[in-house]
């Protein structure tokens, strides 16, 4: 039933980019730092695509990923910082962020500083959602957008180049093209199920 959803949404991504072009990439790349779980593994692979078709340039594609990233973080960030804590832990369930995120956002920078908002912008679903707490820290804007910046950068330039590969070589993958499609379609099912029973299971606990 899923891949029923998540098919047509990765149809979408790809409509959108091919039409916008890197406007588009730095549109959904927006949207999914807005805590909205939108994969990033589909539209930036899908633009690194586009590279080997030379529809795009490889540089403006990664460089389209980190400022949509920057863009999308700008409205959570600031949610955190103006609302606080309190508004977060109390509204915080309508972002899909939960007390047990906080924790372990403090966590985080507890152990690692600013270089947390670096870290977690290189992993899958994290990510999507660190902006929020990162506002709620009072994270200095400069060094939080900065970092943001760099590494969505470093992100969203190894999955173009995933993508771009895989163009390159599509003469010889003809035959397994589709179920390259069926690999993302699943891993996007595995992270959606994982991100929503993770966060509605701590929404519970609040």
């Amino acid at each position: 039933m899923l891949d029923n959803i998540l098919l047509p949404l990765i149809n979408w991504i790809e409509g959108v980019v091919t039409a916008m072009g890197p406007a588009g990439v730095a549109l959904l790349m927006a949207i999914e730092s807005c805590n909205i779980p939108l994969p990033s593994e589909a539209i930036l692979p899908f633009a690194g695509y586009l590279v080997s078709k030379g529809e795009m340039g490889f540089h403006t594609a990664a460089f389209a990923g980190a400022i949509g990233c920057v863009l999308g973080s700008l409205p959570s960030y600031y949610i955190g910082y103006f609302g606080g804590r309190t508004f977060v832990e109390k509204y915080g369930k309508y972002f899909l962020v939960s007390k047990k995120d906080l924790e372990d956002a403090d966590k985080w920078v507890d152990k690692y500083g600013d270089w947390a908002f670096f870290i977690c912008r290189m992993l899958p679903v994290v990510r999507t959602f660190i902006s929020l707490p990162a506002g709620i820290l009072k994270a200095r804007k400069r060094t939080f957008f900065t970092f943001t910046f760099l590494g969505s950068l470093i992100w969203s330039y190894v999955l173009v180049y995933v993508g771009v590969k895989l163009g390159q070589n599509l003469d010889k993958m003809k035959d397994i093209w589709h179920k390259f499609d069926v690999v993302i379609v699943l891993a996007c099912i595995i992270l959606f199920i994982w991100y929503i029973w993770k966060h509605f299971k701590h929404l519970k606990e609040d």
